[in-house]
């Protein structure tokens, strides 16, 4: 089960994935989800259109947690930079790629009270992915090595596959862990080859899900977010 010790409103662990790429549609979304959400990611397309910042401070005019999505990977003061102008924005959590044990460290020293998230695996990446790029082991493998990289550089938690959770647990229990792909009732014929079910990542560590199309694309989205908070109470 997610920590006893983490005393995390239940609404507060779903987070939206705000994947739109402009502040009016961005907008519309968070007047269709009103009340039921409460922690929104913004990421890398919203980024492109030019208006990222606009919708940061939107969001926290609203008194959302906002989670930066950027998966920041540079040499390590180039991500220093980025992470220490981040934090002056009040983001709750902020992505970085976990490569180099210097790059994570330089982003770990100027966090401030924002913390970090170390990318192990995509969601979208499985073991002939992983293959195709000269990486040997499992997933598994490969996601608790890097999670142990993270935690050893003073990363604060790890965004991974709710399919890796259980072992890495085992491996590094104290770990905020934050596991997008999650679908209501398991696997979708979509791009995410790893994904599980809201009750299996909850009963196997997550502390955060992540969820951006089933609530989309569903028919009405606010009673779909407050779907996913009902399934997160009761998972808990």
């Amino acid at each position: 089960m997610a920590h006893a010790n983490r005393n995390i409103p239940a609404r507060e662990r779903l987070i939206f994935a705000l994947d739109v790429p402009d502040r009016a549609r961005a907008i519309e979304w968070m007047d269709r989800l009103g009340d039921a959400v409460t922690f929104y990611k913004i990421g890398l397309e919203l980024l492109s259109g030019g208006e990222y910042f606009d919708v940061l401070r939107e969001l926290k005019n609203r008194g959302k947690k906002i989670f930066a999505d950027l998966k920041l990977h540079d040499i390590p003061a180039t991500v220093a930079g980025a992470v220490k102008g981040l934090a002056g924005y009040g983001v709750e959590f902020c992505t970085v790629h976990c490569d180099a044990a210097a790059m994570l460290r330089a982003a770990s020293e100027v966090k401030g009270t924002m913390r970090l998230l170390a990318v192990t695996v995509l969601t979208s990446n499985d073991r002939s992915d992983l293959e195709a790029l000269g990486v040997q082991g499992s997933v598994t493998d490969t996601v608790i090595a890097r999670a142990k990289l993270a935690q050893d550089c003073g990363i604060d938690g790890v965004v991974c596959s709710g399919a890796d959770l259980s072992p890495l647990r085992k491996a590094a229990p104290d770990l905020l862990t934050v596991c997008p792909g999650i679908r209501p009732s398991g696997p979708a014929n979509d791009d995410q080859k790893r994904v599980v079910d809201v009750r299996t990542a909850f009963s196997t560590g997550a502390d955060y899900i992540v969820v951006g199309r089933p609530i989309r694309q569903a028919a009405d989205p606010r009673a779909m977010a407050e779907e996913f908070v009902g399934q997160i109470e009761s998972a808990m």
